[in-house]
């Protein structure tokens, strides 16, 4: 055996070796790596926008929070406002009818004392016509002397 020829045969049969690799199994190999790179790199891509929007969404939430509770806070703000407007206007109320009362009652308190300044009047009158009887020992005549008691009485 000639150690030359067994060389170049081996040389021969992994140059065929290589070159059938690279033709039918190369290529198959390279796209499959390929396919896995660019799946790789879409599916980070992918977590990266899903992780993107996550932000925005908490974002999102948290002003959608702050909102409403700003809201919460001016409708509370609001509704005591509305309470306390409640409250002055049924203590203007209550004062407006106790005012009402107030003067009905001193009405009623005026129209009680002239009543009783008129009764009054009348025993006055006739206490007057009384003791002028017995001071005079005569019939007085109380349609004849009326506007001297009317005198006397409004003096009275």
């Amino acid at each position: 055996m000639n150690i030359n020829l067994t060389i170049f045969g081996q040389i021969i049969a992994f140059t065929f070796f290589v070159v059938f690799c690279m033709k039918y199994i190369w290529p198959p190999i390279t796209g499959a790596l390929v396919e896995r790179k660019k799946k790789i790199a879409e599916g980070l891509d992918a977590a990266d926008r899903a992780q993107r929007d996550l932000e925005l969404a908490q974002e999102k939430a948290m002003a959608d929070m702050r909102k409403s509770k700003e809201e919460a806070a001016a409708i509370i703000e609001q509704a005591n406002k509305r309470a306390n407007q409640i409250v002055d206007e049924a203590k203007e109320k209550a004062r407006d009818e106790a005012a009402r009362l107030v003067t009905a009652a001193q009405a009623e308190i005026d129209q009680e004392a002239n009543r009783a300044k008129e009764v009054l009047r009348a025993e006055v009158a006739a206490l007057v016509v009384a003791g002028a009887e017995k001071i005079l020992e005569a019939s007085v005549d109380a349609n004849a002397h009326a506007q001297l008691v009317e005198k006397l009485a409004a003096e009275l």
